[in-house]
C-alpha cells in the first residue's frame, strides 16, 4: 500500500473540520530514517482554544519538538486535531499537557516537548511546557536538561 493511501486526512478531497476536541483525528506514517536521531519542529502559529470560565478565545503559538522513533505525526491530521480545540474550554496548562500526552500515545517518540506561547490576557502571558522522554538514558538526560534550562532566557522560549 502506498503511503498516501494510508493517510486519510492527507488524501481526502474535502476536509471536514471538527469543532470539538478529537484525538482520533491524529494520523501517523512510518519514519523512513529510524536509524538517525533528528529533530522535527512543528509550529502552529494560529492555535485557538477557549477559556473554560469566560469562554473567550485564547490564542497561542504552539511549538512541538520531537525526536521520532518508528512513527511520525502527519501534519494535516495534526492541523485538524489542533483545530478541534477551537471550542474546547480548558486552561492553557491543560491544553499543552493534553496535546503532549496525545502525541506520546500516538507516536511513542524518543523525545517530545510541547510549548504553548499563549498571548497575554489581562497583561499576563502564559507559556506552559510539556516534556517527555522514552526509557533510554540519553533521552532522559535531554528531558532533564531541557526542563531545567527551559526558562533561563525567557526571550528565547522556543529553543
Amino acid at each position: 500500500m502506498e503511503r498516501e493511501e494510508e493517510l486519510f486526512a492527507l488524501g481526502s478531497q474535502s476536509t471536514e473540520y471538527k469543532y470539538e476536541y478529537d484525538p482520533v483525528l491524529l494520523e501517523t506514517f512510518e519514519n523512513a530514517h529510524k536509524e538517525n536521531d533528528y529533530w522535527v519542529t512543528l509550529n502552529a502559529d494560529e492555535f485557538t482554544s477557549l477559556c473554560p470560565i469566560t469562554h473567550q478565545p485564547d490564542f497561542a503559538t504552539l511549538i512541538i519538538n520531537y525526536i521520532p522513533d518508528i512513527k511520525m505525526v502527519e501534519s494535516k491530521s495534526l492541523k485538524l486535531y489542533l483545530f478541534s480545540f477551537i471550542n474546547n474550554g480548558e486552561f492553557h496548562e491543560d491544553v499543552v499537557n493534553k496535546i503532549g500526552k496525545d502525541l506520546v500515545t500516538l507516536m511513542n517518540p524518543k523525545y517530545l516537548e510541547v510549548i504553548g506561547l499563549f498571548h497575554p490576557r489581562g497583561n499576563i502571558s502564559i507559556h506552559p511546557r510539556f516534556f517527555y522522554s522514552n526509557s533510554e538514558e540519553k533521552y532522559k538526560e535531554l528531558e532533564k536538561y531541557r526542563f531545567m534550562n527551559a526558562n533561563l532566557n525567557p526571550k528565547r522560549v522556543h529553543q
